[in-house]
């Protein structure tokens, strides 16, 4: 190379374009981070907690221990990221999961506006962004960590690739499938796009008949059709390889769901389902979603078409789920959720883009002045919402905290056992922070306290109302103790 090239300064649009790849990364750490500052009080809940514990204990090659009492579902990818966090540590591996579920809050709501962006303008798209930041579940979920948000965001990039490039194909089924390693919802997800993919309609054999679309070839069908079935074929794999049962995951949460009697089935779908939509979106919301799919099946049908037809399918995979047994809360309704913030952005915003001399201009302005007007009176009650969960937050991520001062105290000594508990909620933290199996761990209120090892009760009225009391046994002594906690014990 001759000395004048290698002088020549880079081409500035070379600086653009990666200024512009960087861009997404630092919206979605700069939410992250903001949301953070606003709410500092992120943790790995309940079955996050013990997707952590299993991951670890596959990492040494112990089969995870499914044997305590009411251990929430596996899910292979969550467990996968268990054993990659594996490494850190007990507390690094909460941390490093407490990391991720603020990036994925950030991630959501990122995509969230590029759908915005991409099916009408960017404005709707950070209108969109912000109605599902101000949606108490998304936050309250989020911020204990739960799958859901890194399956709704990988649904959603799996979305946003597919509106960039209709039928992209096998990006769009690999992120599908990881989704489907999450939420089951996502392998209905992986059959309908894949018979978007190879079918099309017949004109001449009836409205209703379809052909193999031209050009998709028999092997790119067999390739595509694995891709689509890899996640439940993989998720049954590794249930029976952990359980002997390919359909553990399906049964124990039925059982589970039984056992906590939730709502279940195509009679509660009829009469819960409607509520836990409005548990997150709440009435101005469904109002205005409505309104924005109205307005936009009228006036940009081809803009609207690909939005409708997500939710719809959203809502179809819920119910689904529901009818075969699966609990009808409202964290299984928040991908719909977020793909209907969009639509009441839409129903807010959308006026401005009919033409200036459209009469329906003017009348959608009105329609979204009612919008508007529906979420100012509603939005006092929405901050007791957010005022609520971002103090019970606070509280729980205390409690821990507590708990977890206490152990690294060294009041637990290992020559004795076994611990006693309270309550199951304790049981991954506890496993995860002391070395335990999970089934090792006595819940005394179920089980029975036995009559020697440790006992640890709650010590303040937020700990007893969040984990519940136990009478002291006799010869029991207090060892420890913290604002949360006691510690007692009766040691050999």
């Amino acid at each position: 190379m001759r000395g004048d090239e290698a002088a020549r300064p880079r081409s500035p649009l070379n600086v653009a374009a990666m200024a512009r790849r960087a861009a997404p990364l630092l919206w979605i750490s700069g939410i992250a981070g903001a949301l953070w500052l606003i709410y500092p009080f992120g943790f790995p809940t309940y079955d996050t907690a013990y997707q952590l514990v299993w991951g670890d204990e596959l990492a040494h090659g112990i089969s995870p221990d499914y044997g305590a009492s009411e251990p929430p579902t596996p899910h292979p990818l969550a467990e996968l990221w268990g054993v990659i966090v594996s490494p850190l540590g007990a507390s690094g591996a909460f941390d490093a999961t407490t990391v991720a579920a603020y990036l994925a809050l950030g991630l959501v709501a990122y995509l969230v506006y590029r759908l915005g962006a991409l099916w009408f303008d960017r404005a709707i798209g950070v209108l969109a962004a912000l109605l599902v930041l101000t949606r108490a579940p998304f936050l309250a979920n989020g911020l204990r960590a739960y799958v859901d948000l890194p399956y709704i965001a990988l649904v959603l990039a799996a979305l946003v690739i597919e509106t960039r490039r209709p039928r992209a194909g096998w990006p769009v089924l690999a992120l599908l499938a990881l989704a489907g390693l999450l939420r089951p919802e996502a392998w209905l997800f992986s059959i309908a796009y894949f018979a978007y993919l190879v079918l099309e309609p017949d004109p001449g054999r009836g409205r209703l008949a379809v052909r193999r679309r031209a050009g998709v070839g028999e092997r790119e069908i067999a390739g595509m059709a694995l891709l689509a079935a890899s996640a439940p074929l993989i998720w049954g794999a590794f249930d029976l390889a952990t359980t002997g049962d390919p359909l553990h995951s399906l049964t124990d949460t039925r059982t589970r769901v039984d056992s906590l009697e939730r709502p279940t089935g195509p009679a509660d779908l009829i009469l819960h389902g409607p509520q836990v939509l409005g548990q997150v979106m709440q009435w101005p919301g469904l109002v205005g979603a409505a309104a924005g799919l109205a307005l936009g099946l009228a006036f940009l049908r081809r803009r609207t078409v690909i939005g409708v037809a997500s939710v719809v399918l959203a809502g179809a995979a819920f119910g689904f789920l529901a009818c075969a047994g699966l609990a009808i809360i409202s964290r299984y309704a928040m991908l719909a959720s977020a793909l209907l913030c969009v639509f009441w952005a839409l129903a807010l915003l959308g006026w401005r883009l009919l033409p200036a001399g459209d009469p329906w201009r003017r009348r959608w302005q009105v329609i979204a002045a009612a919008v508007a007007v529906a979420f100012v009176v509603q939005a006092p009650r929405q901050q007791d919402f957010l005022s609520s969960d971002r103090a019970k937050l606070d509280q729980q991520s205390r409690l821990q905290s507590d708990l977890h001062r206490l152990v690294d105290s060294g009041a637990f000594h290992r020559d004795c056992r076994p611990v006693s508990i309270t309550n199951d909620r304790l049981v991954p933290r506890l496993a995860a922070w002391l070395d335990l199996r999970p089934s090792a761990i006595v819940i005394s209120v179920e089980e029975g306290q036995p009559g020697s090892g440790y006992l640890l009760d709650p010590a303040n009225p937020i700990a007893v109302l969040n984990f519940g009391t136990a009478s002291i046994p006799p010869r029991f002594r207090p060892v420890a103790h913290n604002g949360s906690w006691v510690l007692y014990a009766r040691c050999a």
